[in-house]
């Protein structure tokens, strides 16, 4: 006779809805979540609450402990890239309070700034005889982000797969003059940590510096600035990746994350809870976390 499979609890901290830039809606997420097993998941949609928010009353039926987080978007200057500014996305965790209204007003002034790059960008493309339109797209300007954008290049056969619709068309790189407004690094974790929240770093390995030192030397700036957390574990790390973060982790004090960045159909190789099947985080992540971000008691 056959045992059954016991079916280990796992966690993922880093998931989007289709609020942000994914395509699962924030009932079809939980529901996926519950079938894959999660014990607790944070909607970490970019630059809202929304998700979360349209969340929060479905979670009874599927017994998921649901975390209140976002993707913050940031920009870095750094002169290595020739002036450029690369983008820099920061994980924010609320686990005791609701993010205050004047945080929440604070996003929404991020998400405009999408609105007018992608008008840019589209115009771009264009320029080099892309045929894409507005109606290609299932989201207005101030909605769509690059993710749905790479989608529709792919479908029209302008490039085989999503990464390379991104290096050869959306990347920072590629849409060098093409910028969002966008805060600053240091003040994304301010503005996180005065609104009671976990800031951590995210994906890490996406980071374009080349030498392991500039990489270091950045997270120790962060960290002076008042960073709590690094994303060791990621769809995108290797394992030899996932080490050296364990290592700044621990050196530089910081709290581990971890979680797929799963976004659906966008990125149908990554899978809820497991990642590219790199990934089986337990639920002690979050009781650290929880355990450090201590300010207000007031719980929502």
């Amino acid at each position: 006779m056959r045992l059954p499979q016991i079916v280990k609890a796992m966690i993922d901290l880093h998931v989007h809805t289709t609020f942000s830039d994914g395509t699962s809606t924030p009932e079809d997420l939980l529901a996926e979540a519950q079938s894959t097993g999660l014990e607790a998941l944070a909607i970490t949609d970019h630059d809202t609450f929304e998700g979360f928010s349209a969340a929060m009353s479905l979670t009874g039926r599927h017994g998921i402990e649901l975390i209140c987080g976002v993707e913050l978007s940031t920009r870095l200057f750094a002169p290595e890239f020739n002036g450029q500014n690369i983008t820099v996305h920061l994980l924010g965790y609320f686990f005791h309070q609701m993010p205050p209204a004047d945080f929440r007003a604070w996003l929404k002034t991020i998400v405009s700034t999408r609105h007018e790059r992608n008008c840019q960008l589209i115009t771009h493309l264009q320029a080099k005889n892309l045929d894409l339109k507005w109606s290609d797209l299932p989201f207005p300007p101030e909605t769509v982000s690059r993710a749905h954008i790479a989608r529709v290049i792919v479908n029209k056969g302008y490039a085989p797969d999503r990464q390379s619709a991104f290096d050869l068309y959306l990347s920072d790189q590629a849409l060098h003059g093409i910028e969002r407004k966008l805060p600053s690094v240091l003040e994304g974790i301010e503005r996180i940590r005065a609104a009671g929240g976990l800031p951590s770093l995210a994906h890490p390995g996406r980071l374009p510096f080349r030498e392991p030192s500039r990489l270091q030397s950045f997270i120790q700036q962060l960290t002076a600035s008042g960073l709590q957390a690094l994303e060791v574990y990621h769809s995108d790390h290797t394992p030899a990746e996932t080490e050296h973060f364990q290592a700044l982790a621990r050196d530089f004090h910081l709290l581990i994350t971890g979680g797929s960045d799963y976004h659906g159909a966008n990125t149908p190789e990554i899978t809820l809870g497991r990642g590219r099947g790199n990934l089986c985080l337990e639920y002690a992540l979050i009781e650290m976390m929880k355990r450090s971000a201590q300010g207000s008691r007031t719980l929502f």
